[in-house]
């Protein structure tokens, strides 16, 4: 597929809800995430520590919504070897905590599709929606992602 008819394919996809993705949040994961940013905070690595908080146990990082689901979006736009894709922004809000034991539901959706002209050809700009949602059914957290592909 060419990158013209990656374009093309992205653009129709405005709109479309993806179907949503469970993921059953573990201590593992949270510990492995902080481990991948080399945040030490206590609160998401040392269990005992976070027992003795508000949330006795540990808790995810704020930031750790942004890895569920990401595959989604990765799948969208690596269809193509040739492709070129450049993280363009990302905007999150985060509402409750995610916590072990947590079930997230994670739906997607391409917003936008924007082409534009560029040195190197024709450049999209593919902006994303997600949403995340407890086994509550309680909204967890929102992201907007915006990637560049050429």
């Amino acid at each position: 597929m060419a990158v013209e008819a990656l374009i093309e394919k992205l653009k129709e996809q405005v709109g479309v809800e993806r179907p949503p993705r469970v993921y059953e949040v573990e201590k593992g994961m949270i510990w492995r995430f902080a481990q991948a940013l080399g945040d030490s905070n206590p609160l998401w690595q040392d269990g005992k520590y976070a027992a003795k908080s508000s949330y006795g146990d540990i808790v995810a990082p704020p930031t750790f919504a942004l890895v569920l689901g990401f595959e989604q979006v990765v799948q969208a736009l690596a269809a193509e070897p040739s492709v070129t894709v450049l993280h363009g922004s990302t905007d999150l809000e985060t509402y409750l905590t995610i916590k072990p034991g947590d079930t997230i539901t994670v739906t997607a959706r391409i917003a936008n599709a924007r082409e534009r002209p560029g040195k190197m050809g024709n450049m999209l700009f593919v902006t994303f929606d997600m949403s995340y949602h407890n086994q509550k059914q309680e909204a967890v957290a929102r992201c907007r992602q915006m990637a560049i592909i050429y």
